[in-house]
């Protein structure tokens, strides 16, 4: 009896000091995130003027991944590609793993009043007044992945050496590339990409066109705010990238 009493103090102790260890770091996690949501309020208001004269000269293109099931939420997409239209963007990849946007976004787009449509071999493009908006999914890229595999197969198989002395293939990045445009899929490759859902992943975004791209996490579709979409382009616009060394992938959390 005294020994299951003094296991019941034990853990109420050590839970006691649990709690207590992560009071101060609940509260600084609280704070942190009243004074981002204060800042995106005075940024769609209007109130702090750096925000106000975006410099979009490095934003030539601009992705967003969306995890499939908040890509649902049609209506929070197409608030969002109304945000980066009044903002200036020119060029939007849209991109969600199960291509939830390709059947959905694309009807919407293609029946809204002045767009003019191009059919390409691999994505669905469709050219508004103002932005154009590219929709991916996770099919395209690995169907994107054979075909370059096969087109580079058969340039191999129809080369001048033939028989038994033709050498192993060696293919470089710069062979992959090409053989990606030829088929079809060789698409921009975005500055910056932003990730909208619970994970901090780029979801399956094909691979060979995030080399060099800043990748943001900006939480839940459902909760996304314009100020912080703003913020995420500014903060952008005022780094400098060095492509002379490794890339790499940035994360951060808005």
């Amino acid at each position: 009896m005294q020994r299951v009493q003094s296991s019941k103090i034990l853990r109420f102790t050590l839970g006691f000091f649990w709690c207590l260890l992560h009071l101060p770091v609940s509260i600084v996690h609280l704070g942190s995130y009243l004074i981002k949501q204060l800042l995106y309020y005075m940024i769609s208001s209007g109130l702090l003027q750096k925000y106000q004269n975006l410099q979009l000269d490095k934003l030539r293109y601009l992705a967003i991944v969306v995890e499939s099931e908040e890509a649902k939420n049609t209506t929070k997409i197409k608030q969002l590609l109304s945000w980066l239209s009044s903002i200036g963007v020119k060029y939007v990849t849209l991109y969600d793993m199960e291509g939830v946007l390709k059947k959905s976004v694309e009807t919407d787009l293609k029946s809204s009043e002045n767009p003019s449509v191009a059919d390409g071999n691999a994505v669905a493009s469709v050219h508004q007044e103002r932005m154009t908006v590219e929709l991916l999914s996770f099919s395209d890229g690995k169907g994107a992945v054979a075909k370059a595999a096969s087109f580079l197969c058969l340039q191999y198989l129809e080369g001048d050496s033939v028989g038994y002395n033709k050498m192993e293939p060696v293919f470089t990045e710069t062979d992959v590339t090409n053989a990606l445009k030829a088929v079809g899929h060789g698409g921009p490759d975005p500055d910056l990409l932003l990730v909208y859902g619970p994970a901090r992943c780029h979801l399956g975004f094909p691979a060979w066109r995030i080399r060099y791209t800043e990748i943001v996490h900006m939480g839940s579709l459902r909760s996304m705010k314009y100020g912080a979409v703003v913020k995420a382009i500014y903060d952008f616009s005022k780094k400098h990238q060095n492509y002379e060394n490794m890339p790499q992938f940035v994360y951060e959390h808005f």
